[in-house]
């Protein structure tokens, strides 16, 4: 009987071994973070309606500097009347008006006309202007929030990659926690056959390792939701649910100072909360401004006809200056409105400064706690493997109870439990710091930094 690390491994330790390396054997084949995230990318739902808020915001700065060009239309109508006024000014844009004529009793006149109109606002107490800048900080504030999507598209892309690779570990745990309770029940049973042992001790190990296989049951079905929440936040069927890439073993950097709150002023929402009190601040000033008068120019070419004779042109060129003196208290109201939505605007810009910077300093504390757990884990993990080591070569010599094997198993099972999620979640909090910070937004698209990397 082969042997390994001092103890006998049986068929049935050998079958469970074999299991765990066909399920980590397809690992280089397995799709990578960085894939996930450069899919994400292009895929996400949340991505391509950010970018479409960007067209929009960029289609509002070309309707606002319209505002500038001159307005040319032209239009072209036949009519046909009796009317004693309307008929006499149809003869004269024909060119065939006479005294001659009885003006109270026309007789029907038609009219072919033919306009080209064209229109200018020369002046009008900078509304214009507002309006340009107005739309020009709302693409701004447009492209901001598509960084902001990107920073959290990638930490949800991440942790569900992180938590994919916890849910396969905890596949690799329950497997060996099976292969280990198989061995320990044949030595029960070997120790039954030759009387040093009871039948409850084969039936207790019998019970402990059907529920361990239930657990394994239970860790596969989590990897798999966990591959279908993966590959809903990346917004296709990318991951299949088949292994991920294992990590190489490889110390974790500690976690960075307490954060202190300010690299949440670089957060490209309160950028973006900014930028929309600025627009309402314009608003204000552009309601205000509504008082002023306002100078447009304007001229027209015309060509009448009645229809079957040669057209006569004729044209009209002209200034206009507008002042509406009062409009039922409208632009008071219309005043009023903007003074508040520039109030609210201000507000939520206190607002957000406080949440995000709330939610720097939780991510810098999750990250710690992480740091902590994981630290805990790992010094307890090796204590609690050297236990159920010995309390196995114990029960073997008859020196131990089957209650304290089944205690060192349990024990051994919850600490590598522990280990494997303490070190996912430490990876998982690392990215959330740096999505806190407002980091993600600017990467490319490939693996994490270093500091924040998935090596174990």
């Amino acid at each position: 009987m082969k042997t390994v690390n001092g103890r006998r491994k049986t068929a049935a330790g050998w079958a469970a071994a074999g299991l765990a390396a066909l399920w980590l054997a397809g690992a280089a084949r397995a799709v990578t973070l960085a894939e996930c995230i450069a899919a994400a990318r292009a895929a996400s739902p949340d991505v391509h309606a950010a970018l479409a808020r960007i067209r929009t915001a960029q289609a509002a700065i070309e309707q606002a500097e319209s505002a500038y060009y001159p307005q040319l239309s032209v239009a072209s109508t036949v009519a046909r009347t009796d009317n004693p006024p309307q008929a006499f000014f149809m003869a004269l844009n024909q060119r065939v008006a006479s005294l001659q004529q009885d003006f109270n009793q026309p007789e029907d006149t038609s009219n072919w006309r033919n306009s080209v109109v064209a229109k200018v606002r020369l002046l009008d107490g900078g509304q214009r202007g507002l309006g340009r800048d107005m739309a020009r900080l709302g693409a701004d504030a447009a492209r901001l929030g598509k960084a902001a999507t990107d920073n959290e598209l990638v930490h949800l892309v991440t942790r569900g990659y992180y938590s994919a690779l916890q849910a396969q570990e905890f596949i690799q745990v329950q497997t060996e926690t099976v292969a280990s309770l198989a061995e320990s029940l044949r030595v029960a049973q070997e120790r039954l056959k030759a009387g040093a042992a009871v039948k409850t001790d084969v039936l207790n190990l019998e019970v402990k390792q059907a529920q361990a296989r239930q657990d394994l049951i239970r860790a596969r079905n989590g990897f798999r939701l966990a591959v279908a929440a993966l590959n809903t936040t990346i917004g296709q069927e990318l991951v299949p649910a088949a292994p991920l890439p294992v990590q190489a073993a490889a110390p974790l950097p500690p976690p960075p100072a307490r954060e202190d709150g300010q690299a949440a002023e670089q957060r490209p929402e309160l950028r973006a909360a900014e930028l929309l009190a600025r627009i309402q601040q314009f608003g204000l000033q552009k309601a205000r401004r509504d008082y002023a008068p306002a100078l447009s120019a304007f001229g027209s070419l015309d060509w009448d006809s009645n229809v079957n004779t040669d057209f006569q042109h004729s044209y009209m060129v002209g200034a206009v200056v507008e002042w509406d003196l009062f409009t039922g208290f409208r632009r008071r109201g219309a005043t009023a409105e903007a003074r508040a939505r520039r109030d609210q605007a201000q507000s939520e810009v206190a607002k957000a400064r406080l949440q995000l910077r709330l939610d720097l300093q939780q991510a810098g504390l999750q990250l710690q706690e992480a740091w902590e757990r994981l630290g805990v884990a790992q010094q307890s993990l090796a204590s609690a493997a050297e236990a159920l080591r010995i309390t196995q070569q114990r029960y073997q010599q008859g020196a131990a109870e089957i209650t304290e094997l089944l205690t060192a198993q349990v024990g051994l099972t919850a600490t590598r439990t522990s280990r494997v999620a303490a070190y996912y979640d430490y990876q998982i909090a690392g990215s959330n710091l740096r999505r806190a910070r407002g980091e993600l937004a600017a990467d490319d698209g490939g693996e994490p930094p270093p500091d924040q990397a998935a090596q174990k």
